[in-house]
Order: C-alpha cells, then structure tokens, then sequence
C-alpha cells in the first residue's frame, strides 16, 4: 500500500508518541499504530482532530500526491 499519512513522522517533528495521541483521542494505542505504518487510514474528521492536537495544518499530515 502506499504511504497516505504522514502521521509518524509529524509526532517525531512534535516529539510526541502514539501512546500520547492513542491516549488524547481515546483510542487502542494499536490502532494509532496500524495509522503510522499506513496499514490503515483515520477517516477525516479524525485527521482534523490529530492536526489539531499537534497544532499543524491537516495538510502537512497527508502524504503529496506529486
């Protein structure tokens, strides 16, 4: 699958863990880790969520198409 977010490597920039968002956003740390290694995606609203958490614009979480 290709890379879609780039969730990891905006935590590492705001050095922050999964654990810290899996705890922000109630959610199983497991799936905060299927998000980072793109095995899954986070619907949208929830990418607004995490961007806004991490004080970025939702566009520097996902991955340029060109």
């Amino acid at each position: 699958m290709k890379d879609l977010n780039r969730l990891k490597v905006v935590l590492c920039e705001r050095k922050k863990t999964s654990k810290w968002l899996a705890e922000e956003l109630e959610k199983n740390p497991t799936t905060i880790s299927k998000w980072c290694t793109n095995k899954i995606q986070p619907d949208l609203p929830t990418l607004g969520k995490i961007a806004e958490l991490l004080d970025v614009d939702i566009r520097d979480l996902i991955q340029s198409s060109k």
